[in-house]
């Protein structure tokens, strides 16, 4: 059931979380409000984009002072991969269809504790092996830039849900690219985390090896707040990592001054869509203007990377779901049970020279980060390819080449918007830095950002109908 409200405030896709959280403060704006106006998207353009899978209605809730919560009163959208109490968990999954966890995910505790509202669970690519968010089960979520495309997987429903004002800000999980892709596509910021930063208690896994857990927002503070709210030692999670807390929204603005930036090329990274390259190059040659020294670094390595990635994560995939393989392989989408069957037919051998190459390619990336703050390269190597038809297929797997390196690794990294084809439909830029580097990778991001303006262009939702 949707709700109607006759309120003259702003729609939410024209601010992001910080700046509504500021009308808050200064009581310009009252909390509630900012669930409804979420709500009037959710209910005026969800039909069409098919961004949620559930939505929660509006809760009565009364909250304590402002500064006392980092998330005071903000709609977020959660992944319907994160375990929510009393509230169904679908996985995008014939298996999970009536899945009513018992409690919330660890992450799900920690930011509705800051203050926010939850609105609703978001469409995933079934059991999220996938980056179409195609869902034979729940229905195709679309590009709000345009409905004929995919808006990227597996995390699509929550770049949506951020891209069209339906949230404020959403949670992802990203095994091979998952919240950086829909990032990308959507126009939108999306941060994957080191591995082990972020807790996966409470969310269905993937791959137990290359799972992250992350944040996807409007503008790189708003991906700055929500980490340092979502990160955390979590004694309950093998993969969680004690580390000091970390401080990722102070340094923001301490800007690019002699910080030495590799820039990605060779024949690997070039295989991009030329408008994508030259949208790197043009970021570049921005960070050299900001005083920051560009250095061209050769990356053919990573594509040994993405291929052992893409090996672990089915292989992984078929482990964790093997039952439900043997029982109901009928239970899941084509191309997923392509995948979890191709994955369970890998020999140990070839799981043993995947894992080789995963400590080879950390020890590459440990060297390269001994001498760069930053690398830059595209998140996607194309814009958003069509949703079905001739090559679509094929065009989406693609979509992984840049961003599975970066899960194999467990290295932070964040796709924030530079630019739009010339069909309109965005691009992402991919920061990456090394381990536990979260506030650099953030710092960059935000520094481009300010001296740019594709975060401030959105989907015309007026024709989204």
């Amino acid at each position: 059931m949707f709700f109607r409200y006759n309120m003259s405030i702003m729609q939410p896709a024209s601010l992001s979380l910080t700046d509504q959280r500021d009308l808050v403060k200064s009581k310009e704006m009252d909390a509630s409000d900012l669930a409804a106006a979420c709500y009037r998207q959710i209910e005026r353009l969800n039909p069409t984009l098919n961004a949620f899978i559930t939505v929660i209605p509006p809760e009565e809730k009364t909250y304590p002072p402002v500064g006392s919560m980092l998330l005071y009163g903000i709609p977020v959208a959660v992944k319907d991969l994160y375990n929510t109490k009393g509230i169904r968990t679908t996985a995008g999954s014939k298996f999970f269809a009536d899945h009513i966890p018992e409690e919330d995910a660890f992450t799900v505790k920690k930011i509705k504790k800051a203050g926010a509202q939850v609105v609703g669970k978001t469409n995933t690519h079934e059991i999220a092996l996938g980056v179409t968010n195609n869902n034979p089960h729940y229905g195709a979520c679309k590009n709000p830039w345009d409905i004929t495309r995919t808006p990227g997987g597996s995390s699509g429903g929550s770049a949506v849900a951020v891209a069209t004002g339906m949230a404020l800000a959403a949670l992802g999980t990203d095994t091979g690219g998952s919240i950086r892709i829909p990032a990308s596509l959507c126009g939108v910021v999306g941060m994957k985390p080191t591995y082990g930063r972020v807790s996966l208690s409470g969310i269905l896994p993937l791959s137990w090896n290359l799972d992250h857990a992350g944040p996807i927002t409007r503008k790189v503070e708003d991906a700055a707040l929500m980490l340092q709210v979502m990160g955390g030692y979590d004694e309950l999670d093998p993969t969680s990592i004690k580390t000091l807390p970390g401080d990722y929204y102070s340094h923001l603005r301490d800007g690019m001054i002699d910080r030495k930036i590799a820039l990605a090329v060779g024949s690997y990274v070039e295989e991009a869509d030329k408008e994508v390259l030259e949208a790197v190059r043009k970021a570049a040659r921005i960070f050299e203007e900001q005083g920051a020294i560009i250095i061209e670094v050769n990356m053919d390595f990573l594509k040994e990377a993405a291929i052992a990635n893409g090996l672990m994560t089915q292989a992984d995939g078929a482990a964790f779901h093997r039952e439900r393989l043997q029982e109901h392989p009928d239970w899941f989408g084509a191309d997923v049970r392509e995948r979890l069957t191709m994955g369970a037919a890998f020999t140990t051998s070839e799981y043993a020279l995947a894992r080789r190459t995963q400590t080879q390619i950390k020890r590459r990336c440990e060297l390269l980060f001994d001498q760069y703050d930053v690398l830059l390269l595209p998140t996607t190597p194309i814009s958003a390819p069509v949703l079905e038809g001739e090559n679509a297929v094929e065009r989406a797997r693609q979509l992984t080449r840049f961003t599975a390196p970066f899960n194999l690794t467990g290295l932070p990294a964040l796709s924030v918007p530079s630019g739009f084809t010339k069909e309109g439909l965005p691009i992402g830029l991919q920061i990456v830095s090394r381990a536990w580097n979260e506030a650099g990778v953030l710092r960059a991001g935000y520094a481009f950002q300010q001296a740019t303006e594709w975060h401030t262009k959105k989907p015309e939702i007026a024709k989204i109908k």
